[in-house]
């Protein structure tokens, strides 16, 4: 009996909960899928063992592990129903669907290469719906770098982030406190911010919740000073993830001070850890207080008419955070819930916040933030803007500060972010000069702009070539911090050297201004060390060809084919590993489009793109070996 053959690779379907690790992993690898279309998270019911989150998220963790374990080489798009809401609230309907959405912000960060994104569907699919969700995980739809869609009858909806129009501040509603405001997680960091601000602005009565509740560090000084204030205060212990205890609670709050406000702060921050690396329960952990005690609030309380709902959420959940898919989740389940209330005519707020600066983080997490272009927010100031973001319209507001100079090029570096593409100041920085206006640290003596090729002018090409490398080396040993230019070898690949994506930026911000050039963000990526950046960086400040772009047949008395013997080296030297990272291979993909596309369509260019577009690390290896191993 011949064995049956296996299926050619391609489309297929999985049938089975996710819930097999390994046995996921070993069909990826074996089948090599062209891409994958999870439906799991459609299954919302309440996981047995981890009620804040849903079967379908479990499935959807395991099957992201899976397809990191196989070293997936195509795109995992995953689809949902009624998790977003288009036109409003009410076609929100599944919120432990919108949790998968908040992973997905840390998905693409952690796993550009093979995250494909996230699109929501009506309940029931029409022809015309069914042939536009195939266009858009094919990318053949406008955009095709849309990664969060929602397809709705009348079109296509892509997710932005824009500003709010705030107007004139006599002219927006605010909140004022009044009766009794219960804030959980009360008792320190944020809450207790939250609780000075508002015992400003005349709440007569607050609630301080948290699990150690008057045995909280610093309570009795609190206290005190809430009262100096003018608010009383009460302080109790509970845990809001326990029914009973919960319910205590809130039939203590006094009659002649009813309940009118409720503020849920509580929550622990995720450590930054890569889904593959976290259980189940840990991923669980991260949203039990956060999810279960913002379920458990909405059901006690019921219809009960308040001013103000206000959930806690976190930009994790919009722009998301590396390592942190758990608390993305956590926090999109809470922008959920903000929906489903205002759909039943209740007050909620979830208000996504930026970087706060509340106590717990150090000079040295500080001085990350800057530098990523995400500062932290002194705590006492953003929580001002709950007075008009609890009445608003929007039932998620983004309360976050961005230094777009620097943020928008680390957060583009791997792959293209539509979700800022409306922020005129986002374009302004991938378009513009330097991020930061940076020129060559002080005791360099390599000069700026036109002071460089001037010097260049009067080198040997040798010379020419050692003075630019200088330069790369100093600059790289600035960045990572090394003690001399010395210890920066030339031809160490950055990843190994220390970069990241923040690091690269600041190397490309330093080398414009050393420089005079607007390289592109990618760049540090493109050349994979000092020495091939250097390599780029001499062509470009070539004294022959001032400010040539890449597009001179000879630089320095050396033809393109000369160009491309070491372009052919670089590649050859490729390992498997290597080429698994999906950026070296969508650059190669992308220069044979740009050839083809100089060319026109009918080039043997074409065979080419075709043969890469679904070839595995061994076929570019290869393809490589055979086009180019005797050239």
């Amino acid at each position: 009996e011949e064995p049956t053959p296996p299926p050619a690779p391609g489309t297929g379907t999985a049938p089975g909960t996710g819930a097999d690790r390994a046995g996921l992993a070993a069909r990826l690898r074996d089948e090599r899928p062209a891409g994958v279309l999870s439906l799991l998270a459609l299954d919302d019911r309440p996981h047995p063992d981890h009620p804040t989150l849903s079967r379908g998220m479990a499935a959807g963790v395991t099957l992201v592990q899976a397809a990191a374990d196989a070293g997936l080489d195509a795109p995992l798009w995953c689809l949902t129903s009624g998790a977003v809401a288009v036109h409003d609230s009410t076609e929100l309907t599944h919120p432990f669907q919108t949790a998968l959405w908040g992973a997905a912000a840390a998905l693409s960060l952690d796993h550009p290469g093979f995250w494909g994104g996230m699109v929501d569907v009506p309940a029931t699919l029409d022809e015309s719906l069914v042939r536009a969700l195939c266009a858009s995980l094919a990318g053949t739809a406008g955009g095709g770098a849309e990664d969060q869609l929602a397809l709705r009858a009348e079109g296509r909806y892509a997710r932005r982030l824009v500003r709010a129009p705030l107007g004139e501040a006599h002219e927006r509603p605010s909140w004022t406190p009044r009766g009794t405001t219960l804030i959980t997680g009360g008792t320190g960091g944020v809450g207790a911010h939250v609780a000075r601000r508002l015992a400003r602005e005349g709440a007569e009565h607050l609630i301080l919740t948290s699990r150690r509740g008057p045995a909280a560090d610093g309570m009795a000084e609190l206290r005190d000073e809430l009262a100096a204030l003018g608010a009383r205060t009460t302080v109790a212990a509970c845990d809001v993830t326990d029914c009973e205890e919960l319910r205590k609670l809130l039939d203590s709050v006094p009659g002649e001070q009813p309940l009118t406000a409720v503020v849920h702060a509580a929550g622990v921050p995720q450590l930054d850890t890569p889904l593959p690396d976290s259980t189940l329960a840990e991923f669980a952990e991260v949203g039990r207080a956060k999810v279960g005690g913002a379920a458990l609030l909405d059901e006690l309380l019921g219809d009960r008419p308040l001013d103000a709902f206000v959930l806690f959420s976190s930009g994790a959940a919009v722009w998301g955070s590396a390592g942190q898919a758990a608390y993305g989740a956590a926090n999109a389940y809470l922008d959920a819930l903000a929906h489903r209330r205002r759909a039943r005519g209740l007050a909620a707020t979830s208000v996504a916040w930026g970087p706060l600066d509340s106590g717990m983080v150090d000079e040295e997490i500080s001085a990350f933030m800057r530098r990523t272009g995400a500062p932290a927010m002194d705590t006492g100031v953003a929580v001002g803007a709950l007075r008009h973001a609890v009445p608003g319209d929007e039932p998620n507001p983004v309360v976050a500060e961005f230094d777009w100079s620097r943020f928008a090029p680390a957060y583009t570096l791997a792959r293209a972010r539509p979700l800022l593409d409306a922020l005129p100041e986002v374009r302004a920085a991938l378009d513009g000069d330097p991020a930061d206006g940076s020129q060559s640290p002080s005791g360099s003596d390599s000069g700026t702009g036109p002071e460089l090729r001037a010097r260049l002018a009067a080198l040997s090409a040798p010379e020419q070539r050692r003075t630019v490398l200088e330069l790369v080396r100093t600059q790289v040993a600035a960045v990572l911090g090394y003690d001399s230019p010395a210890d920066v070898e030339p031809r160490r690949p950055f990843t190994d050297l220390g970069f990241d994506s923040v690091s690269s930026v600041e190397l490309r911000s330093r080398l414009n201004g050393a420089t005079g050039l607007r390289t592109p963000a990618t760049v540090v990526f493109d050349y994979a060390s000092p020495d091939a950046l250097a390599g780029y960086l001499h062509t470009e400040l070539s004294p022959g060809d001032p400010g040539a772009g890449g597009g001179a047949a000879a630089r320095d008395g050396e033809p393109v084919t000369a160009e491309l013997d070491r372009f052919e080296a670089t590649v050859t030297a490729l390992t498997p590993d290597d080429l698994r990272d999906h950026r070296i291979v969508d650059r190669l993909r992308a220069l044979v489009t740009r050839l083809d596309e100089n060319q026109g369509s009918a080039t043997p260019g074409a065979e080419v793109d075709d043969l890469l577009q679904d070839a595995s690390a061994d076929d570019v290896l290869a393809f490589i070996d055979k086009e180019l191993g005797s050239a």
